[in-house]
């Protein structure tokens, strides 16, 4: 199993990079804001695409699927590169690659430019678990919970706020401008993490499995390309059903070879453990359960009234729905920390679930009142909170030390899979239950009661997983003090910190 070693430079103390731990997590909060939030900012535009572009509609899908894609590969492929040669510096690299997205996307109308810029702003989502990964190995043990949860949450947060504030751009400006923006906060990020966010200390030994990662982007992106165009493709296709079947071949090969190699790029014996699995389990269900708060919230309240249900809402107004939901997450993630200190994360995640369900039983019964509306995505949004809160607490008393970004780029991942197959189910659902009203084609009530109905088990699911995870620890799992006995920089001046065992 891959060891600690010290870094090869940077003998600086992370108390001179870093003149307070407080700044380092509200950068690295940031930044996770920041790229969460290039996830959903096209989701407006997205009608506007066409016309604006000259492209098909089909290929306008793609600003999205693609972030998905990128997503999903680099965010597993950098957390391990992060463990073995410097976390800081590749996250200032991933960071690095959003701004050149962002500014590709602001400089062209053209839809293979923008599909290219919206690729590398994908990439850039490995933000989230390197940051995650920086935290555990700075800050004391009784400010890691607390710190990593909010940084988890991030990725909830941008999703809420980042709906309404593109809206603002698309009925206000030339919609360059958020590209233009975003990579201006990009550079921003870049300039806040060099000055305030130290490099850990920590590495783990052997080198890049090369082949590994191919490996595993392999059997990604042939999965999520299946997931994500089986509805345009036809889900029997030969184009759909060929992609499963490369995916699980590849996987299997992929798996076999994993076991093989001295420093895999997964370690699939530690995956293994129920502590881990079952916590990865649950992000997959738990990324699919909230993911359709953010689908179908703005979509629903926009369908004309002549549907009987349709409230007829500005696109401004029905992303603003989803804002109060951004402010829970930001409040509530320090509960949660708590929550997870005192009782334990499996209490948390036990709970977020619960939260969730319960907020799509106040959706299916209060579809005609925006305000009720509100109310039950802001509770669907106040349990993800929790949730992603919890998930991460769970992964790092799980896996070493040395492994934390890996491990916890694996766990965004499962949330990145969840998350694509809600939006697959989503559109299959909302494509299949429809009817004519005002002259145009709408999904039907029942279409949306659906989702909440699939989205609450979803949610139900992801609570009987998480209450088979085991109550302790699994011995080898790095602990504080495990971590303070770590090898460290020359000057000794790393204090990196793990989950307690009642964490």
């Amino acid at each position: 199993m891959p060891a600690d070693i010290p870094a090869p430079a940077e003998p600086t103390t992370p108390a001179a990079q870093a003149p307070h731990p407080r700044f380092a997590v509200g950068v690295l909060a940031f930044c996770g804001v920041v790229v969460a939030v290039m996830q959903t900012i096209v989701v407006p535009l997205l009608p506007h695409i066409p016309e604006l572009t000259g492209a098909t509609p089909a290929a306008a899908s793609w600003l999205v699927t693609v972030t998905l894609l990128t997503g999903a590969v680099f965010t597993p492929v950098l957390g391990r590169v992060g463990d073995m040669y410097g976390k800081r510096r590749v996250l200032v690299a991933s960071l690095g690659v959003l701004v050149v997205g962002s500014v590709l996307c602001g400089i062209s109308s053209h839809i293979g430019v923008l599909i290219t810029g919206r690729a590398l702003q994908g990439a850039a989502i490995a933000v989230v678990p390197l940051g995650i990964s920086i935290l555990r190995d700075e800050l004391p043990p009784e400010r890691v919970l607390s710190a990593v949860a909010l940084m988890s949450s991030t990725l909830g947060i941008g999703a809420a706020v980042g709906l309404p504030i593109a809206a603002l751009v698309v009925e206000n400006f030339d919609w360059h401008t958020m590209f233009w923006v975003s990579g201006v906060i990009g550079l921003i990020d870049i300039v806040l993490v060099l000055a305030f966010v130290p490099e850990s200390p920590l590495r783990s030994r052997g080198r890049f499995d090369a082949l590994g990662a191919l490996g595993l982007s392999g059997a990604l992106v042939c999965l999520l390309l299946a997931v994500t165009q089986g509805g345009d493709w036809g889900w029997t296709s030969g184009r759909t059903v060929g992609l499963l079947v490369a995916a699980v071949v590849v996987a299997l090969v992929w798996g076999a070879y994993e076991l093989r190699v001295a420093t895999p790029m997964v370690d699939l014996r530690v995956s293994a453990r129920p502590a881990v699995l079952l916590t990865n389990v649950a992000a997959l269900l738990i990324g699919f359960a909230f993911y359709a708060n953010s689908l179908v919230t703005a979509q629903m309240v926009q369908e004309p009234k002549a549907t009987g249900y349709g409230l007829g809402a500005s696109l401004v107004v029905s992303g603003l729905c989803l804002l109060p939901g951004g402010v829970a997450m930001v409040a509530l993630s320090p509960v949660s920390a708590r929550i997870s200190a005192k009782h334990g994360p499996k209490v948390s995640l036990a709970l977020a679930a619960g939260i969730i369900a319960a907020g799509y039983g106040v959706r299916y019964f209060t579809s005609h009142s925006l305000w009720l509306i509100i109310a039950g995505a802001t509770v669907v949004a106040s349990g993800t909170a929790i949730a992603y809160s919890a998930l991460p607490a769970l992964v790092m008393r799980g896996v070493p030390v040395s492994e934390t970004g890996a491990a916890n780029g694996l766990n965004t991942l499962m949330r990145s899979i969840g998350q694509a197959f809600c939006s697959a189910t989503v559109a299959a659902v909302l494509a299949n239950l429809t009817f004519r009203a005002g002259g145009r084609t709408a999904p039907t009530l029942h279409a949306y009661q659906l989702v909440f109905v699939i989205a609450a088990g979803a949610a139900l699911l992801a609570l009987l997983v998480t209450l088979m995870l085991p109550g302790r620890k699994p011995t080898g799992a790095g602990t504080v003090e495990e971590s303070r006995t770590a090898p460290v920089t020359p000057t000794g001046g790393a204090r990196p910190a793990g989950i307690q065992e009642g964490a």
